[in-house]
């Protein structure tokens, strides 16, 4: 029997790629911020002149899923991570943005190959999304790490 597992040991030579959503940027800087610092304390170069790591914005949640899936079919990158914010509101606008944001996530990796990590945090009110990104817990760091570990991973497979 073989057991294979991810590491954090030879994560550093990654090549990643962020894609981060604008709205609710009070709470997706935040888990770009946790994201980053994971990522430099793990070997991988977040400098402005990184090879290693390039970061996309899109207008909303709803946007990951195609900037996602355009990044990772380069095949320039690794391992993708997702970050975004839905905070419930009057509407069922939450649903339908949650829904399409999850659903094509997890299309797109499982078409490219390429694991995509889900870093979209779905809360029912701002502080709940404000304990999540850096309050509490900054979630950022935890999507850092199911990044390294998954890229390990892919890497332990092939």
């Amino acid at each position: 029997m073989a057991t294979i597992e991810g590491t954090f040991e030879n994560s550093s030579s990654l090549s990643v790629a962020i894609v981060i959503a604008r709205f609710n940027d009070l709470i997706t800087n935040k888990l770009l911020s946790g994201c980053l610092d994971c990522l430099s304390r793990h070997g991988i170069d977040i400098s402005e002149s990184s090879q290693q790591l390039d970061i996309a914005w899109v207008p909303g949640s709803f946007e990951l899923p195609i900037v996602s899936q355009k990044l990772a079919r380069t095949g320039k990158y690794e391992v993708v991570i997702t970050l975004g914010a839905v905070i419930r509101g009057d509407t069922p606008h939450f649903d339908v943005v949650v829904s399409e944001a999850s659903k094509g996530i997890a299309t797109v990796s499982r078409d490219t190959g390429i694991p995509i990590v889900f870093g979209v945090l779905t809360t029912d009110t701002m502080q709940q999304a404000l304990e999540r990104a850096g309050i509490k817990n900054n979630l950022g760091w935890n999507y850092a790490l199911q990044a390294l570990e998954m890229g390990s991973l892919m890497k332990a497979v092939n």
